[in-house]
């Protein structure tokens, strides 16, 4: 079997390309998988290290109230469309199945035109743009979240399959995880997080309690920063005349995030669909700040679907501070039932079949 893969932008859409692709490559001994995406994204940089073929392809946001850059965008999709199916006609791929991001688009289309069956997989309760408008390109639209398939027309395409996780996430335990980050198993760990870029919302108030257990014997933080802001958060510390003691790991970018998610006590993280599947396939306590600046108010709804379930704490941006967050971490601290409720529940809520729904259905679609 030969696929081809393409989500860009954000890990949100390229990590469930791959454990998409991983899966087919452990089910087909002879499969051959190709990754097409964007050299704007961190694509470009995360897929190769994940050991499949890259090639780029030109794609470009939509600006519907802009007519000029409207313009731009169409004259670079259609660009896009033409170097993905030439790409096609070179590796005759099966399936084409897309993750989002706006890479996505020419891809799809170039598929349609091709004559390869194409897919998306829409990851949040409310469904990207692109995603909406490729519906009638599609054999099937896979759902990272049920709620999402009433923004689409032909229910006949729906697939509520969840939003699929690579297997390391699945594998780990947490002892083995914390010896491979090199933090103690009598720690209380707490992991914070605001996406690939970072969250400055969250980086604000996670500063606040860094620097109240700063030093402290017992505890550790994992301060994931995001790209944007790593700078801005070591030059706080600097200017306060701080030093960060070994208890506190500030870091621009997780790149074995099923290591510390797996080694966590509780995550305090955005409500992103993917990092809300990841926290609940390892069955962690969370305390989830959706982003409030996401189309259809996405996010929460992300969320809203483990904190019904009993598996998250949800914080509406509003009503979030540095106090707050400490706060519900110190009870946290002190009640591990509780703790251990949360992790129960997180996992009940954990879309943990995502991966085999969307290889099987795909399969049985092939044999027709």
């Amino acid at each position: 079997m030969r696929i081809i893969v393409t989500g860009g932008g954000t890990g949100g859409h390229i990590y469930p390309a791959i454990a998409i692709a991983d899966k087919f490559r452990e089910m087909e001994e002879d499969c051959q998988v190709l990754y097409l995406g964007n050299k704007k994204g961190i694509e470009s940089e995360v897929v190769p290290k994940a050991g499949y073929e890259f090639r780029l392809v030109d794609a470009r946001w939509f600006a519907r109230k802009k007519p000029l850059e409207l313009i731009k965008t169409g004259m670079t999709v259609l660009k896009g469309v033409m170097q993905a199916k030439k790409i096609m006609k070179e590796f005759n791929p099966d399936v084409v199945i897309g993750t989002g991001g706006y890479v996505c688009f020419p891809v799809i289309l170039a598929a349609k035109l091709f004559g390869a069956k194409a897919y998306i997989h829409e990851q949040n309760a409310f469904p990207g743009m692109a995603n909406k408008k490729l519906e009638p390109y599609v054999e099937k639209i896979f759902l990272g979240f049920e709620a999402g398939g009433k923004y689409f027309k032909n229910r006949e395409k729906l697939v509520a399959s969840g939003n699929p996780v690579r297997k390391s996430f699945f594998d780990l335990d947490k002892g083995i995880a914390r010896d491979k980050i090199g933090i103690s198993k009598e720690d209380f760990v707490i992991f914070t997080f605001g996406g690939s870029l970072g969250a400055e919302k969250i980086n604000e108030a996670v500063y606040e309690l860094a620097k109240e257990i700063n030093g402290k014997e017992g505890t550790t933080l994992v301060f994931g920063t995001g790209k944007w802001y790593f700078q801005d958060v070591l030059d706080k510390f600097r200017e306060e005349g701080l030093t960060i003691c070994d208890n506190i790991r500030v870091k621009d970018y997780i790149d074995n995030m099923d290591s510390y998610l797996t080694g966590a006590d509780v995550v305090v993280s955005r409500a992103g669909a993917l990092s809300v599947a990841e926290t609940t396939v390892c069955g962690k306590a969370s305390i989830l700040i959706p982003s409030p600046n996401v189309t259809g108010n996405h996010q929460f709804y992300n969320a809203k679907a483990v904190s019904d379930k009993g598996g998250a704490i949800l914080i509406e941006e509003k009503d979030f501070s540095a106090d707050r967050l400490k706060q519900e971490i110190y009870r946290l601290r002190e009640n591990p039932e509780e703790i251990e409720r949360l992790s129960e529940a997180s996992k009940e809520a954990a879309p943990l079949r995502a991966l085999e729904i969307i290889y099987e259905t795909i399969k049985a679609d092939l044999r027709k």
